[in-house]
């Protein structure tokens, strides 16, 4: 008979599982709930309520109000529908392209388009944006072509990075968007750094970054947390909790289901926001950086969304969530309430929603059209082997310079 003891080890579990009937409450904060305190004047204590709550400026009719209603023109809230749709579309083309062999990996933003893109809108063009994976959306709002980043998803011999990442980790260095870290939450730390460069040159320059619910479960993202606080750094700390880190809940990152909060004892001010809500990330991420510009602190805010889709092509969420989990999220879709809030202003009809699919998805075709005449997944021609060695010291080293003299025959 065996003596071992049943653990008394309490480990969390995800709320719903394959084959649940999944359903989420109604969120009890509404539009117009909070206040805006000043961002250059504010003591971090004055966010507490924020970051307890949930900021938000659409209703569930696409109607804006409140005191973070940013007030934005109708050609900006064009173009960041535009944008969202420019990036779903381009999503969902290259990961057909992926499914058909035509690329070997491909990670989509399923769901939280209005993340990178609402938040890089408020920002200046000289800031710094260290993204995570599912900020590819900041290159369109910097102006990046398609063709140069489905060069890099290919790994062709145009791929800026030349062959040194996987797909997907793009690097805009005109765009001042930094390379995305593989060993997740590093980019956290590195952020703080820049945005303290920045303040010891007295740059008008604030930094921007994002790190998943996951990643913040490690040391990485304390560390910034801390980092940002003693020095009073010019950062915007993202954290988004979508929910899912691969497989594994958001339930295994935090004790308390509320991540915003985690800034506070670390002397930060906070605030939790709709993720799925374009007017209110916008919002809240100008304040954060008009707070960061006048000196006043950095900005830990947690940004609630769903990942609506697979973590990457390389996973099948229906083996540990309910197939229609993302269905029945409260927030909703971001592009569908977006366009409904243009559609009650005025500003957008059904006709203009469909004519713009119809001339993103042209692009999305044409642009892969092109990006393949510098080489194919199958075929190449590749980054030459050469570039191994080059773009790292300014000066290469005598070990290495023998190493690449031997590659390239010239011994």
């Amino acid at each position: 008979m065996s003596s071992r003891k049943e653990s008394r080890i309490d480990v969390p579990d995800a709320p719903f599982r394959p084959g649940d009937d999944c359903s989420f409450e109604k969120w009890e904060w509404v539009p117009g709930d909070f206040k805006k305190p000043d961002p250059k004047t504010c003591d971090f204590m004055d966010t507490e309520v924020l970051a307890n709550g949930l900021v938000r400026v659409l209703d569930d009719k696409g109607n804006a109000s409140g005191a973070w209603d940013p007030k934005l023109s109708a050609d900006e809230l064009q173009m960041g529908l535009e944008h969202m749709l420019r990036l779903r579309i381009f999503d969902d083309r290259m990961m057909k392209m992926q499914r058909t062999g035509l690329l070997s990996f491909y990670m989509r933003s399923f769901g939280e388009e209005a993340v990178a893109i609402a938040q890089t809108m408020a920002l200046e063009e000289q800031d710094w944006i260290f993204p995570s994976y599912r900020q590819p959306g900041a290159q369109f709002v910097r102006g990046r072509d398609m063709i140069s980043m489905i060069c890099h998803c290919i790994g062709n011999e145009e791929d800026n990075i030349k062959g040194r990442q996987m797909p997907v980790h793009y690097s805009f260095r005109e765009g001042r968007f930094i390379s995305i870290s593989s060993p997740v939450g590093t980019q956290f730390s590195q952020a703080v750094g820049v945005s303290l460069a920045s303040q010891h040159k007295g740059l008008d320059e604030v930094t921007i970054t994002w790190i998943g619910d996951g990643a913040s479960a490690e040391g990485d993202y304390h560390y910034a947390l801390n980092f940002a606080s003693v020095y009073n750094a010019p950062v915007i700390l993202n954290l988004v909790n979508n929910q899912w880190a691969i497989s594994t809940h958001a339930n295994f990152a935090t004790g308390t289901g509320n991540f915003a909060t985690r800034g506070l004892p670390y002397g930060i001010a906070s605030i939790r926001v709709d993720g799925n809500d374009f007017l209110a990330l916008y919002s809240v991420t100008k304040w954060a950086r008009e707070r960061a510009a006048a000196s006043s602190g950095p900005t830990h805010i947690e940004v609630l969304t769903y990942r609506a889709g697979a973590h990457s092509s390389s996973d099948d969420p229906s083996r540990y969530r309910p197939k229609d989990e993302h269905a029945k999220w409260p927030g909703g879709d971001p592009v569908e309430r977006l366009k409904k809030h243009l559609v009650n202003i005025g500003e957008w009809s059904e006709e203009d929603h469909s004519e713009l699919i119809q001339k993103i998805d042209s692009e999305v075709v044409n642009a892969y059209k092109e990006a393949v005449k510098f080489g194919d997944l199958a075929n190449g021609p590749y980054p030459s082997a050469e570039t191994i060695f080059t773009e790292v010291y300014e000066e290469m080293p005598w070990h290495l310079k023998e190493q690449h003299d031997k590659l390239m025959g010239r011994e």
